[in-house]
This record gives structure tokens, sequence and C-alpha cells, in this order.
């Protein structure tokens, strides 16, 4: 950043500068970080709407005009010729690798994937019926519990090493959520599998026969993988980097985020979408629904973003993405997936939809692809979560190497009672 200009407020007559920094991309900003020794007085701004939290050089994002850029490069052109381990190092190390350094990369990171043997125990004390992000929450939290040499943040290799384990070994906790809800052994990771196709083994393999991952499908989980890779600062990220500069352990900091997604106005879009196709229950139905949403009677999900005001840049490869899977699987006449083709159809061609923008968003086609491959929707939020992992690593990386961290304290508007004396009960 660099100051580019100043702007002048006025408090109770006395004027004060505050300066303006450059942004690489969209909108520079006040620095007010001189506010109240200046003035007394502090910002207000429910949800941070208009407050730049931190610099960051990870992720860009334009949402009038449809852009999402990771380190630079466009979300289409990664999700049509990368894969998301390149991704994961582009994200981390702020360049794309060279031949050298991507295979280095991915055999470090196969080769760490296994996790402690005394960790698969934890899942014990789980109720079977427990949600899979419960488990997620509470299992990546005790990954400090069993890799205690990792956990010096102020050591760079302590770093490197902690962001290694969390690539490799969050896969094989999610696939061991799964396995443990529906009562199934765990799958030991195969080190001879991509990282989409391990996943897809430690989810669906049996002990009973071989599995050979579908080339179309894993290339699917894998887009999906890089398009929820990072979105900037959003509030599971946000709530990484709060964690994080107090100085937390790096584990400690992606569980809090993954809590942070669970929740339902974050990380809970696509598995919406499904539970509202169930709610439409068949394609007969469909045209009357979208009537009931014009009314406001119902509400239309998958569609629309609260970023992008334009079509999500994402939508149309998971699109593409999605149209691959279900010919891969001969699914094209799914009453469910007609149902949700229809939706599409409807949404792009009526002139309400269409003068509102709510195009299909990633969630929309996400979910259907999810839920195609086989994966149950109390699983959708854990997908999401191995995705985002790297985000979050990257930027929790990116802030313990700044050097003018500092912990995070927001500040509040009081407006509760003045100072009163307190009154003895037989007074009250």
């Amino acid at each position: 950043m660099s100051e580019k200009t100043k702007v002048t407020l006025t408090v109770s007559g006395c004027e004060t500068e505050l300066p303006v920094l450059d942004a690489t991309l969209g909108h520079n900003v006040v620095d007010i970080r001189s506010l109240t020794k200046s003035t007394g007085l502090f910002a207000f701004d429910p949800g941070f709407m208009s407050t730049a939290s931190c610099e960051s050089k990870i992720t860009y994002i334009d949402g009038d005009e449809g852009l999402l850029y990771y380190r630079g490069y466009p979300i289409e052109q990664l999700a049509e010729k990368s894969d998301y381990l390149e991704v994961c190092y582009l994200l981390i190390y702020g360049e794309l690798p060279t031949p050298k350094q991507k295979a280095e990369f991915e055999c470090t990171v196969r080769h760490h994937t296994m996790v402690h043997e005394q960790l698969t125990w934890f899942f014990r004390g789980f109720r079977r019926d427990a949600h899979p992000m419960a488990m997620m929450v509470g299992v990546v939290g005790a990954l400090s519990a069993f890799y205690q040499d990792s956990l010096d943040i102020t050591n760079p290799e302590h770093r490197k090493i902690a962001i290694y384990r969390l690539i490799s070994k969050i896969p094989t906790i999610a696939a061991m959520c799964y396995r443990y809800s529906n009562g199934l052994p765990f799958n030991y990771p195969r080190n001879n599998l991509s990282y989409s196709e391990n996943f897809m083994h430690m989810m669906f393999a049996t002990p009973c026969e071989d599995y050979k991952p579908n080339p179309v499908l894993a290339r699917a989980l894998d887009r999906i993988f890089i398009l929820h890779a990072d979105h900037e600062q959003n509030a599971s990220t946000s709530t990484v980097r709060l964690a994080g500069s107090s100085g937390a352990n790096p584990f400690a900091c992606i569980s809090a985020g993954i809590a942070c997604l669970w929740g339902a106005s974050h990380g809970g879009a696509n598995e919406a979408v499904l539970l509202m196709l169930d709610e439409i229950g068949d394609v007969s139905h469909v045209a009357e629904y979208m009537e009931g949403v014009k009314q406001r009677k119902y509400r239309l999900m998958g569609f629309g973003h609260r970023v992008y005001r334009n079509m999500d840049p994402r939508a149309s490869i998971m699109r593409q993405t999605c149209y691959e899977v279900l010919k891969e699987l001969n699914l094209e006449d799914n009453p469910k997936f007609k149902l949700a083709m229809e939706l599409e159809k409807i949404a792009l061609k009526d002139p309400f939809f269409v003068e509102r923008k709510l195009y299909p968003n990633v969630d929309f086609y996400s979910g259907i692809v999810l839920s195609a491959l086989g994966i149950p929707t109390s699983m959708f939020t854990v997908i999401f979560a191995l995705a985002r992992s790297v985000g979050w690593i990257s930027h929790w990386h990116e802030m313990i190497g700044d050097p003018s961290l500092k912990i995070g304290r927001p500040r509040q508007l009081y407006t509760g009672a003045p100072r009163r004396d307190f009154v003895p009960p037989e007074q009250r």
C-alpha cells in the first residue's frame, strides 16, 4: 500500500487529516489508525461492511464485475488449467510452482496424509449421529495435542510443517467423520493416488474389493476444492485471523474457522439447495414454486450472491462440471436433477430473475454435484471446510509474517446503563 492523498475530518471545529492508501485493485482505503488519538472517536461499522481489517496479497474479489482472482490469477483459468494442490502452493507462497517445486510439494503432502493412530480413538467419544462438522471442529483442534513439535509460530520451519500437516491430514479427518457416522471402518490413505482421488478412496472404498476412482468424478471434486479454496475476508477467514492474532497455534485457529463456517449463514448454502429441491419434490411443481418465490412465499436457494452483484464467476465452471458429472453417471433423467435443471432454466430466462440478477451461484451446482457423487448433505459443509482450509492457512501464514501484526481488538458503541452505585438487596 502507498499513501495517495488525504481526507479531512472536521470534529468540533478541529480538522484532522487521514491518509488514503492505494490498493492494487479495488477500493482504496482511509487509514483511520490515528482517528481515536486525534479525535477521541471510534469508527462504527457493524459487520465491517466498509472496513478493511487487514492488508492482504492473497485474493481479490470484485462483486460488481463478477471477478475472483487468486494471487492475480482469474479463477476460471485456475479451475480449467490447474489442480487443487497447485492452487494450494500458489495461495501459500504467492507464485505458481515450477515443475520441480510442484512435484516436491505434492510428494510431501501425499506422504503426510496419515494421522496419529491414537487420534482415531477420539471418534469413539462421539455419538454415531453427531454432525460431521462437530467432529471436525473437535478433531482438527486436537491435532495440536499430537503434533507438538510444530506449535512455535515464531519459527518459520514450525509454521511450514504445520501448513503441510493441515493440508495433508484434513481430508483424512473429513473422510473419517463420514465413515464413523455411517458405521464404516476407516480407510488408510493411499500414496499412489492424487489428492482428490485419495479423498474419494478414503470416503467410499471398502476392504472387500479394490476401489478405482472415476477420473471424471475426481476432476469434478478437484474443481470444487479449487473454487472454494479462498474467498477473501469472509467470516471464517476473519475468524482464523482474529484467533491467530492472539498467538494461538495453527491447529486451533483452523478449528475456529471450521466452527465459524458451520454457521447456517456461511457454509450451509449448498446443503440448503438440496433441501429446497426436496421441498419442491417434483419437476411439475417448479413453476408453482417459482411463482411463490416472486410473491415472497418461498426462498430461492442457490441463486444470487451477497458479494457478487452479477454472475458468480465460479458458477459457469461449476455448471459445466455439473453437466459432465450427470452425464458420466447417467443421471440426466434423475427426477431430482431434472428438477434442478428446470429451476436453472426458468431463472436464466424469466425477466423477474434476470432483472434482479438472481443467477445460479456456485452453491447451486456444487450441491447437485456433491449429491451425485454420493456425498450426503450432512457432509457438504465438511467438504467446504476441507477446500477452504488452504485459504485459512494462507491468511494465517501471511498474517503471522506481518511485522505490524497486533492482536485483534474491535471497539464498540456502548449504549448500556451509565455509571450507577450498587444497591443492597433490602433497598431494591
